[in-house]
């Protein structure tokens, strides 16, 4: 009779795992080759692996906490904050479009962190997008944490699905997002469409 210890003795050792490979770097092998290369070539060995990494980075970005909120001293300011320069993917072609985005809001009772407008823009723009959603998620957002029914977003962005393909020729477009007393035309309204105007 063959005892545990023996058992354990006569077994073969296991030979060691292999590495789990992301399956992002399968497709990105299965594309070098479609287009005619060899992603065994010493250039573009290691490339399925970034490619891998780059859009797990990409669409797995955390922007943190974005709910800080402060008291508010005063009344009927407006607040704008521009220039957030953001980065996303066009939904209908997976290449990069660039957007300058200007955030306008009237507080309530509490005003929001600085950095908290620039972190709820990388948030909605870290995914696949079209800009018009892109402003009008920025807007809803910004909505939801400050209690803020006022709120402006406008965005300036230049896709490369225009610039690299198709017309090939670059452009600005711009689309926005109003709500409250920026759907009128007034001061308000034209106070945010001035500061947008400064970007790009």
């Amino acid at each position: 009779m063959t005892t545990s210890a023996e058992t354990r003795t006569l077994e073969m050792p296991h030979e060691p795992a292999e590495p789990v490979r992301d399956p992002l770097e399968t497709l990105a092998r299965q594309l070098l080759t479609e287009i005619g290369e060899d992603p065994e070539r010493s250039g573009l060995r290691d490339t399925p692996a970034r490619f891998a990494r780059w859009w797990r980075e990409f669409t797995q970005y955390d922007a943190g906490k974005v709910e800080t909120v402060f008291p508010l001293h005063t009344a009927g300011q407006l607040v704008t904050v521009s220039d957030i320069d953001v980065w996303s993917l066009c939904e209908h072609h997976l290449l990069p479009f660039s957007c300058s985005i200007t955030i306008a809001y009237r507080p309530a009772a509490h005003v929001l962190g600085l950095s908290k407008f620039a972190r709820i823009a990388h948030r909605h723009a870290h995914r696949l997008q079209i800009q018009e959603r892109l402003v009008h998620d920025i807007a809803s957002e910004i909505t939801a944490v400050t209690g803020s029914p006022d709120v402006a977003v406008i965005g300036k962005g230049e896709h490369l699905c225009m610039t690299m393909r198709g017309i090939r020729t670059p452009a600005v477009m711009t689309s926005s997002a109003f709500t409250g007393i920026f759907e009128e035309f007034g001061p308000a309204r034209d106070e945010v469409v001035s500061a947008a105007g400064g970007s790009r």
